[in-house]
């Protein structure tokens, strides 16, 4: 991981289009990618086609998708907040909160993991059905008494059975919600963001400020040491891509909370430990990529940290002491906390610098990018249509 994360933090890079041929894509596909992120790994039954992501992405934005009509999957990934919704935890389609910050989608076709702590979550295919059909919280609302319904609405739609089959070619009905959660995620592999002013710097179009070339030193080196868990091109360390042959997952317990003295996170936010019940794995998270990440506040799994010089306060720290509260506790002493986890003795100026670096990773272009947006923001009327569903 080091030796990898330092070639990454210098080698000087260029833009390469790479062919559809090794990636599971239809003819006309191309990943426009520079020549250090390599294709992502795509599902054989679930090929990358410029119809597939065109379709896809109106679904993501369509409130009818929801089972009372109110919410979109992009109700919770703002593209201008990097697809989060700048909020501590998600709300769902029936107001009822989430337990978890909306994490982006932005490059997560390179995930070898969703979510924030499910180890057995390991495709955007699989992860969907959680936000459309689950019901502890529920978040889009479909559910057995809808699902009907909500179809029909695609279906009386002028353009949508067309577009279906096109993206679907040889089925009878095509308007399935297996192909709504296969268009979807076609759209979220494509979601890429790798133009950041750190993208620009590497392929020799951008120059870096002593501030925040001083911050890139202190990121990739040995003395703040985020690259062990932010050191892939991602900047995570679940970097999966259609060329790796061992997939590594690991998660992290940083020492944000020891509700109990004995390592305990607060429920239901308990990490891997919810999934697996072993000890050790309470609150073990995923390292989150921190591509845009000046823009994805606040942050933490649960959005208990308002801004970066606070995230950056707290590792220099080994964790966070809570003080008051119903999750009062000592982090910084948790049994569980990793390793990496230790106090990191930086000056005030250090840390401006770490902020200045993290910075460089937003991409403005992909903020912005027509790509990426809302195809029916001039024709709202036409998604609201037959939107009246409550959900049941």
């Amino acid at each position: 991981m080091k030796r990898r994360s330092l070639l990454f933090a210098t080698l000087p890079c260029v833009a390469l289009v790479w062919s559809a041929a090794a990636d599971n894509a239809q003819p006309g596909w191309t990943w426009s990618l520079p020549s250090y992120l390599p294709p992502p790994h795509v599902p054989a039954d679930n090929p990358m086609s410029e119809t597939r992501f065109q379709l896809g992405r109106k679904l993501f934005y369509d409130t009818r998708l929801s089972g009372n009509g109110k919410e979109s999957c992009a109700s919770c990934h703002l593209q201008k907040l990097a697809f989060t919704d700048g909020r501590k935890v998600a709300v769902g389609s029936t107001g009822e909160t989430t337990p978890r910050n909306a994490p982006s989608i932005a490059n997560s076709a390179w995930r070898a993991t969703l979510t924030w702590a499910n180890p057995a979550m390991v495709t955007l295919e699989r992860q969907m059905e959680a936000p459309l059909f689950g019901d502890g919280p529920i978040e889009m609302g479909v559910n057995d008494q809808n699902k009907k319904e909500i179809l029909g609405r695609f279906k009386a739609d002028p353009d949508y059975p067309r577009e279906f089959a096109a993206a679907f070619p040889g089925e009878t009905d095509a308007v399935t919600f297996g192909n709504v959660i296969k268009a979807i995620s076609v759209f979220e592999r494509g979601v890429v963001s790798a133009g950041s002013k750190y993208d620009l710097y590497l392929e020799g179009k951008a120059t870096l400020t002593p501030e925040e070339s001083r911050g890139k030193d202190l990121f990739f080196g040995e003395k703040a040491e985020c690259h062990h868990c932010h050191g892939s091109v991602n900047f995570d360390d679940q970097f999966y891509h259609a060329r790796t042959r061992e997939i590594e997952t690991p998660f992290h317990n940083t020492g944000l909370y020891d509700v109990d003295g004995k390592g305990a996170y607060p429920a239901p936010n308990r990490g891997v430990f919810e999934s697996t019940g072993a000890a050790d794995d309470m609150g073990k998270f995923r390292a989150p990529s921190l591509r845009n990440i000046a823009v994805t506040g606040p942050y933490m799994h649960d959005g208990s940290v308002a801004t970066l010089e606070e995230v950056i306060d707290i590792y220099a720290s080994g964790g966070r002491n809570v003080t008051s509260g119903p999750a009062s506790g000592d982090g910084r002493l948790n049994a569980h906390k990793s390793e990496l986890i230790v106090p990191i003795d930086l000056s005030e100026q250090e840390k401006r610098d770490l902020v200045a670096f993290l910075k460089t990773l937003t991409d403005e272009e992909f903020l912005n990018s027509p790509r990426f947006s809302d195809p029916w923001e001039k024709k709202p009327a036409e998604r609201r249509a037959g939107s009246n569903l409550s959900n049941k």
